[in-house]
Parts: structure tokens; C-alpha cells; sequence
């Protein structure tokens, strides 16, 4: 799914920013399967400018929220499947430039690949136009999101409800542990245990960071709490 010049021009009308140098667009719609100068950079600096546009705008709308629950309110905004919905309804996907692989097995559908180029754009546009540009971006990618938010409904991720659970039961929290780091510095996959030695179970997680693999173990134990 090669971008032409007409792909990129459709784009651009989409996400409401028009690049006065269009070669950053195109590496941030640039995964790594594809080549060695990829937007894992772009996405580095975008996925800081987000957390930080979407913190200010947390902070200034619920001036009485708990230090916890802007952290919390942020997370749930900032997740993985939120930036992967709002790069879907940008039709994100059918601009990405794709290796081989990734295109046989529609890596331009794969959550984590939109939510990565998305973050990207994000990055290009910090760089392109500076912090106010990336600022209006964001706030605009993010208007209804923001607007909608209930801060009474906070999406507790699974360590955190976890860790609620086990303290409400006077239970020492678990501990977690790397089982093993597998793959090349640029596309690792953690496998972390987690255990809690009182009600003696023990669970592992898997993802492509350790915070990731850390909740997935947590759910994993979660799950069995609750049967």
C-alpha cells in the first residue's frame, strides 16, 4: 500500500494540517518493516507531546481530580486502542508504508501500528510547525474525546486494579518478574510472571514492552481472582 501523491493529498484534508514539508508525513506513514528510516523517531517525540498536550488539558478542565486520577483519566485517553480508533477514522491505514510481511498479514489493520503512526504525525507536526502547531492537532484529533470524558468513569488498568484488590484483602502485592527478553533492540517481546505468593498464583504476560507485558500478566491474574 504504497502512498502516492494523491493518498498523501486526501490525508492531509483528513487530519487538518498541511506539512510545509511533506517528507516528514511521509516518515511518519513509514513503519520499519519497510525501511531503515522509519517514524519510530517521530513516534518517540509524538507519544511525549501527546501525553503532555492531553495532561495540560486534563489539568485545566478538572482543577479538583487527584494527581491519580488525571494519570488514570490520561491513560485512558492516550491508550493504545483510543489512538488506534482515532487513526481508523482517519484512514490511516491505507497511506502506511508496509513491508512485505506486514502487508500479507494487514498490518496496516494492526492496532499497534496505527496508534505508532499516528503518534508519528504527531511528532512531525511538533517538528514541522512547533509545539502550538502540534497542540491544535491534537486538540482537534481529540475534541469529542475530551469533551465526552466522564471523570467519575475511570478505566482502572489491571496493575492498578490489582493492586486495589490485594490491598483491600491485607494482601502483600505481587511481584513481577522478567521471564525473558526476546528478538532485536527495535522489536523485543517481554515475557513477565507475575506472582502472588499468599493466594499462590502465578501468571504471564506478554507484549512488546514490559509495561505491557506486566498488565497483561496482571489481568491474567485478575481473571483467576475472580473465579
Amino acid at each position: 500500500m504504497s502512498i502516492d501523491s494523491l493518498a498523501k493529498d486526501n490525508l492531509v484534508r483528513r487530519i487538518g494540517y498541511p506539512f510545509k514539508s511533506p517528507a516528514l508525513l511521509s516518515q511518519a506513514l513509514t513503519h520499519r518493516s519497510f525501511s531503515g528510516s522509519n517514524n519510530e523517531r517521530l513516534e518517540f517525540l509524538g507519544d511525549g507531546a501527546l501525553n503532555c498536550i492531553v495532561a495540560n488539558q486534563l489539568y485545566q478542565r478538572f482543577p479538583k481530580l487527584s494527581e491519580g486520577d488525571l494519570s488514570r483519566l490520561r491513560a485512558q485517553l492516550v491508550k493504545e486502542s483510543s489512538l488506534a480508533e482515532i487513526a481508523l477514522g482517519l484512514s490511516l491505514g491505507e497511506s502506511l508504508k508496509l513491508g512485505e510481511g506486514e502487508l500479507k498479514s494487514a498490518g496496516w489493520r494492526r492496532p499497534s501500528i496505527l496508534a505508532d503512526a499516528l503518534e508519528a504525525i504527531i511528532g512531525a507536526v511538533y517538528i514541522d510547525g512547533g509545539f502550538q502547531a502540534a497542540e491544535m492537532f491534537v486538540l482537534g484529533l481529540y475534541q469529542d474525546k475530551l469533551d465526552n470524558i466522564d471523570p467519575k468513569i475511570i478505566d482502572k488498568d489491571a496493575k492498578s486494579q490489582l493492586q486495589e484488590y490485594l490491598q483491600g484483602k491485607k494482601i502483600d502485592l505481587p511481584d513481577y518478574a522478567v521471564v525473558s527478553i526476546e528478538g532485536e533492540a527495535h522489536a523485543q517481546t517481554f515475557k513477565i510472571e507475575c506472582v502472588i505468593k499468599k493466594l499462590n498464583i502465578s501468571t504471564i504476560g506478554e507484549g512488546t514492552s514490559r509495561r505491557i507485558a506486566e498488565q497483561q500478566a496482571a489481568q491474567s491474574a485478575l481473571e483467576i481472582i475472580k473465579k
